[in-house]
């Protein structure tokens, strides 16, 4: 595999195997993208990048983690999202969306006033999770989710789904990681629940199994589906890699395309071992036990490295986040450190 040939995905092709990574630019106006997001992701795709997914879009007003998440609950943000689609389409990307649900840490304000949960007055709501258990001290008690509860979170992605492909997106990935709802449910540690949804991994596989059927009714192969996974909650008697692997072959059955791997966030004092391509090896674990492709991601800064995961068989996507903060054309760069080129646009032709 190298890292600048096509790669076909379902029914897409991507230029090249580089995925923007979802970031959360915590900037929406009432869930709705704004032109920083249509700059931020239009960039990304001028720069060259294969497919340019969204930040965690939320469901529903109540899975947000911040007031200033992006959503797709409604025709308004809808509406905003076909305009940012259609340009990261129209400069050679695949424009794809995250569909997440923040669970018991949604409710915070955003990160450049503290992003500490919010008070009643600036406009707190009460969380929801499979468990009323605080992710953490000052957070608040979540409501444990009824069954009525769990059947409108199905029913909400199933509604965000459609939203997505009224909008003109070509994948969709469920966010089922970093200690939000559909992770939630997947951990021991934040996951009490002594029904169908709790206790064995089957039973606490089940809502994000029942996200992707619902998500799949509406969103049908050949359309690329992903889920981003947590490979591991970094703490003792959390969930993990070996139950991962497990989900990974039910997802697969289950009509995923793609698991993107990352790791944490349900624990807030887990110590994760960060360092370069840190956690790589559950892309590859995954990747080999359960048969199914998966992006690598976590700190993968350079060409080099990011062509010997693939050299290695550990990865089909490479999934950048920070790298591409810095630098939004790292994949015209990368190209010519692996002695190949990426066409620029017309527009910038004279400079190459």
């Amino acid at each position: 595999m190298f890292l600048f040939d096509p790669v076909a995905i379902g029914d897409v092709v991507l230029r090249n195997r580089i995925v923007v990574s979802p970031m959360c630019e915590y900037s929406a106006d009432d869930g709705v993208p704004t032109d920083w997001h249509l700059v931020h992701l239009g960039s990304r795709a001028v720069g060259g990048a294969g497919l340019v997914l969204t930040e965690a879009t939320s469901v529903s007003p109540e899975g947000r983690i911040s007031l200033g998440d992006t959503g797709i609950w409604n025709e308004q943000q809808r509406e905003a999202w076909t305009r940012i689609a259609s340009f990261v389409a129209a400069h050679g990307a695949v424009p794809g969306v995250q569909l997440a649900h923040a669970g018991r840490k949604a409710s915070t304000d955003l990160p450049w006033r503290g992003g500490k949960p919010l008070t009643a007055e600036r406009g707190a709501w009460t969380p929801v999770a499979p468990s009323a258990i605080p992710f953490s001290e000052g957070y608040a008690a979540p409501i444990a989710l009824d069954a009525a509860g769990i059947a409108k979170v199905v029913a909400d992605f199933r509604a965000a789904a459609l939203r997505a492909r009224q909008a003109g997106f070509r994948v969709i990935e469920v966010h089922a990681a970093h200690g939000y709802l559909l992770h939630e449910f997947l951990s021991p540690l934040s996951n009490h629940r002594d029904d169908a949804y709790g206790g064995s991994l089957e039973n606490r596989a089940r809502l994000l199994r029942e996200v992707v059927a619902a998500v799949r009714a509406v969103w049908p192969a050949p359309a690329p589906l992903f889920v981003r996974v947590s490979a591991t909650d970094w703490a003792a008697g959390g969930w993990d890699i070996d139950e991962c692997v497990v989900l990974a072959g039910w997802l697969k059955n289950d009509g995923v395309d793609l698991i993107d791997c990352s790791s944490g966030g349900t624990v807030a004092d887990a110590k994760v071992p960060t360092a370069p391509g840190y956690q790589v090896p559950f892309a590859a674990r995954i990747r080999r036990e359960a048969g199914i492709a998966t992006g690598a991601l976590g700190l993968i800064t350079e060409a080099r490295q990011a062509q010997d995961i693939l050299d290695r068989g550990d990865a089909d996507l490479i999934v950048m986040a920070r790298e591409l903060l810095r630098d939004p054309y790292f994949p015209r760069r990368a190209a010519r450190e692996l002695e190949t080129e990426i066409e620029p646009p017309l527009q910038y032709q004279r400079a190459w």
